[in-house]
């Protein structure tokens, strides 16, 4: 597959528009953000647009994925390590997997090195990565993606893994110019492989400023790699963004409980996602 080089520059929009415009029923698509900077109001307005037999990628999946499961989005699952943090499980997801609710969900698990590997082979349009993993471990059973080669130099037994190239990548940063180039720092994972391996990419902000400033352990995207930019202050809550927000820890607990019940949870989410309005500018 070929990025579509007629791209010249990000738009910057509202994030409804956004997602009604880049996010398609089938679409394979990667909200990715790390301990910080994950976007939950772009999943949230994928929740409320009704989006359908999405295959969902992350490298720890967390609420944001328990959300857009047990709202049905979701067919399938690429990812490694899934929970709530310093909590526990992922009720919506598990429910999913173990009975079916509200639809099945299909499982492919990697390590957290093999998911980094395939971000990274699919941002440099290669179809499989390598690294060595997976030894000692039933994974490569269960997962298609992953298959032990001999290297053609030294001989060694390696792993390849499939590149993973979403339709769309979703992340969330503290700032973007006017010219929709968007920088974001402090703890990063793997934003930056997922939008360079994607066709299309969201990226939430913070803000808009006339100059991004450099700042240490900084990573700035191009506005050429960006399909659209959306101003939605607060876009990671309840993560958090370095220098703009804090984390929100009791709610981390809280969902917990929320999520444990079908009929709370959908509660919860029909009060505070599908009845909540999106406040961003253009």
């Amino acid at each position: 597959m070929s990025r579509d080089d007629s791209r010249t520059a990000a738009k910057v929009m509202p994030l409804a528009e956004a997602v009604a415009g880049h996010v398609n029923d089938g679409d394979t698509i990667a909200l990715e953000g790390f301990t910080h900077l994950i976007p939950f109001a772009a999943g949230h307005e994928v929740i409320r647009q009704e989006r359908r037999d999405l295959t969902l990628v992350r490298l720890t999946p967390d609420l944001i994925y328990d959300q857009m499961i047990g709202m049905g989005c979701a067919a399938k699952m690429i990812f490694s390590y899934g929970g709530n943090p310093g909590v526990g499980s992922l009720h919506r997801m598990r429910d999913a997997v173990e009975n079916g609710w509200p639809r099945p969900l299909e499982l492919v698990e990697h390590s957290h090195a093999g998911m980094a590997n395939a971000y990274v082979a699919g941002a440099s349009r290669l179809p499989f990565g390598i690294l060595r993993g997976y030894a000692g471990t039933d994974l490569v059973d269960h997962n298609d993606c992953v298959a032990f080669i001999e290297c053609p130099f030294t001989g060694e037994r390696l792993t390849a893994v499939r590149a993973v190239n979403p339709d769309v990548a979703v992340i969330h940063a503290q700032q973007a110019d006017h010219r929709g180039n968007v920088m974001l720092w402090g703890l990063s994972g793997v934003q930056k492989e997922a939008v360079l391996a994607a066709e299309r990419s969201i990226v939430t902000v913070e803000e808009l400023v006339d100059e991004l400033e450099p700042r240490p352990h900084s990573v700035v995207l191009p506005s050429w790699v960006i399909t659209a930019v959306c101003v939605v202050p607060g876009g990671s809550e309840p993560s958090y963004a370095a220098g703009y927000s804090v984390r929100d820890n009791d709610f981390y607990s809280e969902w917990d409980d929320i999520a444990r019940d079908r009929d709370r949870f959908t509660e919860w989410m029909r009060e505070h996602v599908l009845q909540a309005e999106v406040s961003a500018t253009a």
